[in-house]
């Protein structure tokens, strides 16, 4: 993703707690897409939230070892924080690469010195997928295999 496919969307005020937000797209405008996240003090905290779809092994999210394909992940970004965080995954733009970078680091130091915050991620989403499933509980009634 570009520094200008991040920042081309726009994104809507958060609906008040309890209550619902509708969006409508306009028809003869670009279709960006709109993405449901399910409603949470942290997503209702985000100031300028943009949602990014990334593939698993890009932010280094560790799943189980019989998915080998990469899995989407829904990546909330609150593009308002644009400090650094120690432990937190940033969106990074660096001069002269064409894509950001999401990296997370224990200091300043070890973030690249030219990069620019453009954000911070403040949830990740990932699916539920059948092979997440344990295989053995303890209870017959309860395992698939037994």
């Amino acid at each position: 993703m570009t520094r200008e496919d991040f920042f081309a969307v726009t994104s809507e005020p958060a609906a008040e707690p309890g209550q619902w937000s509708y969006d409508f797209s306009d028809p003869d405008g670009p279709q960006m897409g709109t993405v449901a996240v399910d409603g949470s003090n942290v997503v209702t905290a985000c100031v300028d939230p943009v949602v990014i779809i990334a593939e698993h092994p890009s932010l280094g999210v560790p799943l189980p070892k019989e998915i080998e394909n990469p899995v989407d992940l829904v990546v909330v970004v609150d593009r308002a924080l644009k400090t650094f965080a120690e432990r937190k995954f940033l969106v990074l733009d660096i001069p002269g690469e064409s894509q950001l970078l999401i990296r997370a680091f224990a200091t300043k130091a070890e973030m690249p010195p030219d990069a620019t915050i453009i954000g911070q991620v403040e949830l990740v989403q990932i699916p539920w997928l059948p092979s997440m499933t344990p295989t053995k509980t303890g209870f017959m009634e309860a395992d698939e295999y037994f």
